[in-house]
């Protein structure tokens, strides 16, 4: 694997950034060279946000993405936004409980946030199942390393509910295969 530019993109309070800090973590935990960008609306919530991760085994001369590989879309408004700036043959990753119209026939149409509340009582946490889930679906960074990253990164006290996150995650991509 050379160089894979992945966007997670949703709205502000779906732990869009953070997802992007997580992978970007891992990355670096498996020897990776990694850029990690981020941007997101004047509002605290509602407003649109993502995160970019740029991960290389070379050096990554610019800390864009320009046609993301790995397209994670985790709100209508981001799918419509930026699925046209996946590169031919890329992955479209859905969170079908907040996308409905998908652009793509060749889409991963999961309901990451119904899976959220399934492993942990809690929707905040679908950006870990979300992390899971594309972990699980491309290898892009190691499960080992991704958990190291949230045990290190998650809020206090959160950590084992993030495992369980990131377990449902992955529980689910081992169903596409």
């Amino acid at each position: 694997m050379e160089r894979t530019e992945i966007r997670i993109a949703g709205t502000g309070g779906q732990g869009v950034i953070l997802a992007g800090i997580l992978l970007a973590d891992a990355a670096v935990r498996d020897g990776r060279k990694v850029v990690q960008t981020q941007s997101y609306g004047p509002e605290a919530r509602g407003g649109a946000s993502r995160s970019e991760v740029i991960i290389s085994d070379d050096d990554i001369d610019y800390p864009k993405v320009l046609e993301a590989d790995i397209l994670l879309c985790m709100s209508q408004e981001a799918c419509d936004r930026y699925a046209g700036k996946l590169r031919k043959g890329g992955m479209l990753i859905l969170d079908t409980v907040h996308v409905y119209r998908v652009p793509l026939l060749r889409a991963v149409q999961v309901p990451i946030t119904e899976l959220a509340r399934q492993a942990t009582g809690r929707e905040i946490t679908a950006n870990i199942v979300a992390l899971g889930l594309l972990v699980g679906l491309t290898g892009v960074v190691s499960r080992e390393s991704l958990e190291a990253a949230i045990r290190a990164r998650a809020p206090r006290g959160t950590a084992e509910m993030n495992l369980r996150a990131m377990a449902a995650g992955l529980e689910q991509a081992a169903r596409w295969e």
